[in-house]
């Protein structure tokens, strides 16, 4: 443990808080973890929000616990374990992507206050640099991939390979991973093959793109509104309570990330896609979204009185000389 604590980058100059309350503690009681989690952003000055998967609350409890009982975020990502993590939640058939969602969520709203409980870190805060556990860290471990490669027949004159189509086998290497599939190697005979191994997904292009060689798809930029922009009431403020969404934005939100990791570049159909999603659920489904949309927009409520009770508290301290 003390090896994370040495590892500090000085994130915008800022430094942990004490802990809340010990890690075993919080372990055992739900409800203290509640309380601290909320507590921990507020101190730390970022947002918090209970995300949606499957239309149901994520419990943050659960994955905080699940994810420090196998040592933590990072040793979680180098192993590859968050389809194992996300098997306890018992997600619906429907639900795709869960390990990139559930990593994201982790990263997003536990990881520095996994740093502070679990790991005990004092002083600056401590964020992994974007090439954690690739294949450009020192922890990160190439896997082992059986690949098929099939042959195909070509025209090109009497010598080619027009009668053995049967499929070569070998065992390969997961050299590098990016959002299509992985850098590859493989080794059939004596010859050592590399190249780029994507998504069944990625396959295809989108209907929408011309088949052509050499093609250019022009870009049409929508034309910037003229007039005057709207301006904010209210200055930007950090502790400003994040505004409420409804049912439909949390549908919305849920299904785009699932989307961006299965079709990273069709995002312009997003959109329609999850309007008829919408479209297609019945009244019991989407009604479970609405009703987290409610409980968001009385938590809105509840933020923006607290909110504004510490504003009053301010303002007389502000007008002292």
């Amino acid at each position: 443990m003390s090896s994370v604590v040495a590892r500090t980058n000085g994130e915008d100059g800022k430094h942990y808080p004490a802990p809340l309350s010990p890690h075993e503690d919080v372990v055992k009681d739900s409800t203290l973890f509640w309380d601290t989690l909320r507590r921990f952003h507020f101190v730390m000055g970022t947002k918090f929000m209970i995300p949606v998967i499957g239309g149901k609350e994520l419990d943050l409890h659960v994955l905080y616990v699940e994810v420090t009982r196998r040592s933590g975020y990072e040793k979680v990502v180098a192993e590859k374990k968050w389809r194992e993590v996300g098997s306890v939640f018992r997600f619906s058939a429907t639900t795709t992507s869960a390990s990139f969602v559930l990593r994201k969520h982790y990263f997003s709203l536990l990881f520095h206050y996994e740093q502070v409980h679990f790991f005990k870190a004092r002083g600056p805060i401590y964020t992994p640099p974007p090439d954690a556990f690739s294949g450009n860290s020192p922890s990160w471990r190439p896997e082992l991939a059986i690949v098929e490669y099939s042959p195909k027949p070509t025209n090109n004159g009497p010598e080619s390979y027009v009668k053995d189509t049967s499929c070569l086998s070998g065992n390969g290497t997961i050299e590098g991973k990016f959002d299509c599939g992985y850098l590859v190697s493989v080794k059939l005979g004596s010859e050592v093959l590399r190249g780029v191994l994507y998504h069944p997904e990625h396959l295809v292009p989108p209907p929408s793109i011309p088949q052509h060689e050499n093609a250019i798809v022009p870009f049409n930029r929508k034309p910037h509104r003229s007039g005057r922009r709207r301006r904010n009431k209210r200055r930007w403020d950090p502790n400003y309570p994040k505004p409420n969404r409804s049912g439909y934005n949390f549908f919305f939100a849920e299904k785009h990330y699932s989307l961006k990791s299965l079709y990273p570049n069709r995002e312009r159909e997003f959109t329609k896609m999850i309007g008829q999603s919408w479209n297609s659920l019945s009244p019991e489904e989407r009604t479970v979204y609405q009703n987290i949309g409610l409980r968001d927009k009385e938590r809105y409520k509840r933020e923006l009185t607290e909110y504004k009770e510490k504003m009053k508290l301010r303002t007389p301290e502000a007008a002292r000389p």
